[in-house]
C-alpha cells in the first residue's frame, strides 16, 4: 500500500457536462468538468480522474477538447478514461494534457493492449479500469462489466485484475456497479479480493455517501479512495474526508 492515501473526485462526463446517476444509470447533469476540476485543486484533491462514460456506449472517442480545457486548470496530475481504443487514443491524450490514462472495454476486447500501452507510455501511465458486479456464476463470486456497467462479461473480476497487472497495469481503478450511486458505503469485499492478488495501487470507487466510509476502504486494502456525487453536490468536501481519514490513523497528503 502506498504510504498517503490519496483523495480523487471524479468527473463522469457525458456530452461535455459532468454527470451522475445509480448504477450507472438514470445520469443527471451535475455541472461543468472545468469549473468542478478547477475547484476540486483549490479544496486539494491530490488527483482528478475524467472519465468520458458515453464514449465506448456510442463508438466515439474522447472528447478531447473538455479534457484540454480541464488539464488547463490542474496543478495535480489528472487521469482520463473513455472510448480509448488503441496505443494512438493514449498518444493523443497525454499531448492533450493527461498525467495518466484509464483503459477498460478495449482492454477486455483485446487484452495486449495493455501490454502494449505500458511498453510504449511505462507502467504509470496506465491505470486499467474495472467495472465489477456480483455474479454468482464465476469463481471469486464478481464479474466483469464493460461499456460502463451496461454489458456483462464471463471474464472472473479477480482473474482478470492478477491478469491486467501481470500484463503491465501500473494502477488499478475498481468500480463496484453494485455500491455505484447508492451512497451506502464501498464494496469492501470487492477490495479486499482485488488487494490479494495486486501489488500495484488501488483505487476504490463506488458508494461513497458519508465520512465514515471511506476509512473501510482504506482497511480493505485501498492506496486512494475516489468519489464524484458527494464532491459534486457539497455533501462534504476533500478537507472533511481527509480529516476522517487521519482520525482514524490513515496517513493522507
Amino acid at each position: 500500500m502506498s504510504l498517503a492515501v490519496r483523495v480523487i473526485p471524479c468527473l463522469d462526463v457525458d456530452s461535455g457536462r459532468v454527470v451522475k446517476g445509480v448504477n450507472f444509470l438514470d445520469l443527471v447533469d451535475q455541472g461543468d468538468p472545468v469549473e468542478l476540476a478547477t475547484r476540486y485543486g483549490v479544496q486539494g484533491a491530490d488527483e482528478v480522474t475524467f472519465l468520458d462514460v458515453t464514449a465506448t456506449v456510442e463508438g466515439r472517442d474522447t472528447t478531447f477538447d473538455v479534457v484540454r480545457r480541464t488539464a488547463e486548470t490542474l496543478f495535480i496530475p489528472l487521469t482520463v478514461g473513455g472510448g480509448v481504443r488503441a496505443v494512438e487514443d493514449v498518444a493523443q491524450l497525454l499531448h492533450t494534457g493527461a498525467d495518466k490514462v484509464s483503459v477498460n472495454s478495449a482492454a477486455i476486447t483485446r487484452p495486449e493492449l495493455i501490454d502494449e500501452v505500458a511498453a510504449h507510455f511505462g507502467s504509470q501511465v496506465l491505470v486499467l479500469s474495472l467495472d465489477v458486479k456480483r455474479h454468482p456464476g464465476t469463481e471469486s463470486g464478481f464479474v466483469v462489466t464493460t461499456h460502463g456497467g451496461r454489458k456483462t462479461t464471463d471474464i472472473d473480476a479477480i482473474a482478470w485484475a492478477r491478469e491486467v497487472t501481470s500484463r503491465g497495469a501500473g494502477e488499478i481503478l475498481l468500480n463496484s456497479i453494485d455500491a455505484d450511486g447508492t451512497k451506502n458505503g464501498f464494496d469492501t469485499e470487492l477490495i479486499a479480493a482485488v488487494r490479494e492478488v495486486v501489488s500495484v495501487p488501488l483505487i476504490a470507487s463506488g458508494g461513497a455517501g458519508a465520512l465514515e466510509h471511506f476509512p473501510p476502504a482504506v482497511a480493505a486494502g485501498a492506496d486512494a479512495v475516489l468519489a464524484a456525487s458527494v464532491f459534486h453536490t457539497g455533501a462534504f468536501t476533500i478537507a472533511e474526508v481527509k480529516k476522517e481519514l487521519a482520525d482514524a490513523g490513515v496517513v493522507v497528503r
